[in-house]
């Protein structure tokens, strides 16, 4: 038997140690939750991604009664900006999420279905792409989406 150890580093941060520009599309993902459309879960995620020249698009999750139908800020986000921008790869996405009260204390991961999207924006453009988890005591930064899925499937897995 061997074992295999995975390390994933998470860089923490306050707001206040950000860049402007990592600031800013913060402040993007958080002002997309007011666009949020939960009637259901009452739980408002909003993202936003930092394109290779610079544009900024957002996204945010849409529910549905007819549940699974709805679809999370992440791949509403990713899968505007690789239709609008196809030839822009997304170099920083944001997270930010609240409940009816405020914004969450901690960040919230996002969930599995959007981490295989965010693989294959990453792979679609052979260049990582930056996380950015907003909460209120901090902000988790990873390098690119292997952080958040180890281990991952992609073509190359089917070689």
């Amino acid at each position: 038997m061997k074992d295999l150890t995975l390390q994933i580093d998470i860089k923490i941060y306050d707001y206040s140690e950000l860049s402007d520009a990592d600031r800013q599309l913060i402040d993007s993902a958080r002002e997309a939750t007011r666009r949020s459309y939960a009637p259901y879960s009452h739980f408002s995620v909003g993202a936003a991604a930092r394109l290779a020249d610079g544009t900024v698009v957002t996204g945010t999750n849409q529910e549905n009664a007819a549940y699974p139908s709805g679809l999370c800020a992440e791949r509403t986000t990713l899968f505007y900006a690789n239709s609008q921008y196809p030839d822009q790869a997304v170099e920083t996405l944001a997270i930010a999420a609240c409940n009816e009260r405020d914004f969450l204390d901690d960040p919230i991961p996002p969930c599995g279905a959007c981490r295989q999207v965010m693989l294959e924006t990453e792979k679609r453009f052979k260049r990582p792409m930056r996380i950015l988890l907003f909460g209120k005591k901090g902000i988790y930064e990873m390098k690119n989406v292997g952080a958040l899925l180890p281990l991952s499937f992609d073509a190359s897995s089917m070689e």
